[in-house]
């Protein structure tokens, strides 16, 4: 799994961007592309907790960007994580990168990856400090490894050659969950990589080149693999946690980083696996697809039978990866919750984007309280407004006043899935 971060729809080669990004484009033309393919959220925390579950981020226990120093929150042990549930299937798995789901501090203690499933981390609670170049934050099983030589990107992946090669059992299959650190801010690439895209004191020249410096680092990686064991033996799928939190990276696209708005929320999603996806298909935008069904979709592809007793939020997308006499049958609209966000609320179903903004008073702060919880859980919604993607990818004409019907039932729908949510949410505010 290679997660960017911050990554936008219109930033990397195959979907049009301006950054060469010549190996991540070979997944895209050796497998499936999404055009329209989301994240699980508009930042950071609640998307990664959605893509290690397979469920809304509030039913693992993360409302929004997690604060380890002032919330107790994480993503909860009662969670069964993709980790977990290879790990039972006889997978040796390893978590390289950023985490930010919760890590143990003075005031809180929080579970480490271990505890959801890896045998192996590498890791730092959020960004890397002072910036992608010599980070000085991370963690290897539990133990801080002090100020390392050299740029993220290309630190994570010589630990993920190195747990391959040495680490690893060598008769076990692998989940290996890399979450890279580009191109979120405080950024920082080569100059010889910034030089390809501007001056070197140009922000949107650095940016593109930690993208660029990225490609090069998951081309190593693929070329480990591939030597490892024959392409077909290994599934590969690239995505990023949330849009660009810069406009011009969008693909033109309203909103961007932190908005439910497709600028937000809407980014890369590409499935590679030689043999057993067929190559070369772009998945057209009326079949949108998210983090929130990798799980199911991994099950799925291996015929492992997804976690029992537990609703997942996402859609098993094999009948889209392989195709079949099986039809694709979503059993639930795409959703959004961001206590963040401006509007706070918002659902993909079929051709249609519909939002909601907050009928109560609860503000959009980055950093989220606990104290806020009973207020989301009783929470209304007001303004809806509705968008057919097909003909309106931009979110520029609201259809609502001319649909009250379909408007209605959409409501109706978003109100179900909300209500269900926010009952498995956690209770972070009351006392332990």
């Amino acid at each position: 799994m290679l997660l960017a971060d911050d990554e936008g729809y219109q930033d990397i080669g195959c979907y049009d961007g301006p950054v060469k990004t010549p190996d991540i484009d070979a997944l895209a033309t050796g497998g499936v592309r999404f055009h329209d393919f989301y994240s699980g959220a508009a930042n950071c925390s609640p998307s990664r907790a959605t893509l290690l579950t397979g469920r809304h981020h509030i039913r693992a226990g993360v409302y929004g960007w997690i604060n380890d120093t002032s919330q107790r929150t994480h993503l909860l042990l009662r969670e069964n994580t993709l980790a977990e549930i290879l790990k039972q299937e006889g997978y040796a798995t390893a978590h390289i990168g950023k985490w930010h789901l919760g890590m143990p501090n003075d005031k809180f203690d929080k579970p480490t990856p271990d505890k959801h499933g890896f045998d192996y981390w590498f890791a730092t609670g959020n960004n890397a400090i002072p910036s992608h170049k010599n980070p000085r934050n991370f963690v290897r099983n539990g133990k801080p490894v002090g100020k390392l030589q050299g740029y993220s990107c290309q630190l994570v992946v010589d630990e993920a050659i190195d747990w391959l090669d040495t680490k690893r059992p060598a008769d076990q299959p692998f989940f290996l969950n890399m979450w890279f650190h580009e191109p979120h801010a405080p950024i920082a690439a080569p100059d010889q990589i910034v030089k390809a895209y501007g001056a070197i004191d140009d922000p949107a020249a650095v940016y593109s080149a930690t993208i660029d410096n990225r490609n090069r680092a998951i081309a190593r990686l693929v070329a480990k693999l591939h030597a490892i064991d024959k392409p077909e033996n290994t599934l590969i799928i690239y995505a990023s946690d949330n849009g660009s939190y810069r406009d011009d990276r969008t693909g033109g696209l309203r909103g961007r980083k932190r908005f439910n708005w497709e600028g937000g929320i809407r980014v890369p999603g590409i499935f590679f696996w030689p043999g057993k996806i067929p190559p070369g298909r772009v998945i057209s935008s009326d079949t949108p697809a998210g983090l929130v069904d990798v799980l199911p979709t991994v099950c799925g592809l291996l015929g492992i039978s997804p976690p029992k007793g537990r609703h997942l939020d996402g859609s098993d997308l094999t009948p889209i990866l392989i195709p079949g006499e099986k039809k694709f049958v979503r059993h639930q609209p795409l959703f959004w919750h961001l206590q963040r966000s401006v509007p706070i609320v918002a659902m993909r179903d079929g051709p249609y984007s519909f939002v909601g903004y907050r009928d109560f008073d609860v503000p959009d702060a980055l950093v989220f309280k606990e104290e806020w919880i009973p207020a989301l859980k009783k929470g209304t919604y007001t303004n809806y407004q509705l968008f057919n993607l097909l003909d309106d990818p931009k979110q520029e004409h609201d259809l609502a006043s001319q649909h009250p019907e379909l408007v209605a039932q959409l409501k109706q729908k978003l109100m179900r899935i909300n209500t269900s949510i926010m009952s498995d949410g956690a209770d972070w505010h009351l006392p332990e």
